[in-house]
């Protein structure tokens, strides 16, 4: 679910590009395998929409800009955009904001910050601190921006590999975030998940407590009508009861706002009565699941925040990483559909 002009940018790609939105570079690609939208500012995944047919989409030769497309990339990619719109018709915006596109397995707002503000939306990367755990956090008075420097970062793209029917992107800071700590991205995408990395590597010379996540707008029918499934029985500390723990009784259902940390490694299953959507996390045993309820962030409206839900794969205050100089540490989230059959 993303703005108009996002959308619209996507629908004049054909291979892979970069231009301008919102005022940054992005990358976008547009291929019989499906949809895919990064933001060079903070390597942040905007937009990922699979082709509609898996088994055809990655048996199908990966194109670029300098291959002509055959009558069946065409009818994919064809597939793929009514698929962007097959859920209703344009949401109406609100006064001063630009319409959503229901499409999808990402949200954005539909009014993003100028720069150097971040974009809300698609998954950002919140690293070397996440919230208030600033362990890795260098400035005297531990007063570095909110869930650190990497997501209003500019990242540079490295190599864009496409094979198995898809591609993988490889990026990094386009500047030093840390005087210790190294970070990467690694996107892959093809026509049946969606995964992404963040790895971090230790060159200096201390141990450094580190925290982080991939903060994972997930774009749903109605947040307030979602149930969360994997987390029964888990352990969770409730942030909007001053980090109350509790046991999670049977199946999360979304009825209003929360901001939960849930100490599980479990996968958890999204139902929004449209799709059941799988997240798998790599390198966490915090499971977050936020949403703002009917007082959103002044970036964006609430009609257009009762369209997602985050779940993130974290490393929290249960779960930081104690990282030595020398070794690395991989924070990752995979979303796929689950599979019915």
């Amino acid at each position: 679910m993303i703005p108009q002009s996002l959308r619209a940018l996507l629908d004049e790609t054909d291979g892979q590009r970069e231009c301008e939105w919102a005022g940054r570079r992005v990358w976008l690609a547009r291929e019989p395998w499906g949809e895919l939208a990064v933001c060079l500012q903070g390597a942040q995944v905007l937009h990922f929409l699979p082709a509609p047919d898996p088994a055809q989409a990655e048996g199908s030769r990966p194109t670029s800009e300098a291959t002509p497309l055959s009558s069946a990339s065409v009818t994919t990619r064809t597939n793929a955009s009514d698929a962007a719109r097959d859920s209703g018709a344009t949401l109406s915006p609100g006064e001063g904001e630009e319409a959503l596109v229901p499409g999808g397995w990402l949200w954005v707002t539909p009014t993003p910050q100028a720069l150097p503000g971040a974009v809300r939306g698609g998954i950002p990367l919140c690293w070397p601190w996440f919230a208030d755990e600033r362990g890795a956090d260098e400035s005297p008075d531990r007063s570095g921006p909110m869930h650190g420097p990497a997501r209003k970062a500019q990242w540079r793209l490295e190599a864009v590999d496409e094979h198995e029917g898809g591609v993988e992107l490889h990026l990094s800071p386009s500047e030093r975030l840390h005087s210790q700590l190294i970070p990467r991205a690694v996107i892959q995408a093809n026509a049946r998940r969606l995964h992404v990395e963040l790895i971090t590597e230790h060159v200096g010379e201390t141990p450094i407590k580190l925290s982080g996540a991939l903060h994972s707008y997930l774009a749903v029918l109605d947040s307030f009508a979602c149930r969360a499934e994997g987390l029964s029985g888990a352990r969770y500390l409730d942030k909007l009861a001053g980090f109350a723990e509790r046991d999670q009784q049977g199946e999360l259902a979304v009825r209003g706002g929360l901001d939960r940390i849930y100490h599980s490694n479990a996968e958890v299953i999204l139902d929004d009565g449209q799709r059941r959507l799988r997240i798998a996390r790599q390198g966490s045993d915090s499971a977050v699941v936020w949403h703002p309820g009917e007082t959103p962030p002044d970036d964006t409206s609430p009609a257009a925040a009762r369209r997602f839900l985050c779940v993130e794969s974290a490393n929290t205050r249960l779960d930081p990483v104690w990282l030595v100089p020398g070794a690395q540490h991989l924070l990752g989230t995979t979303l796929s559909l689950e599979d019915v059959s």
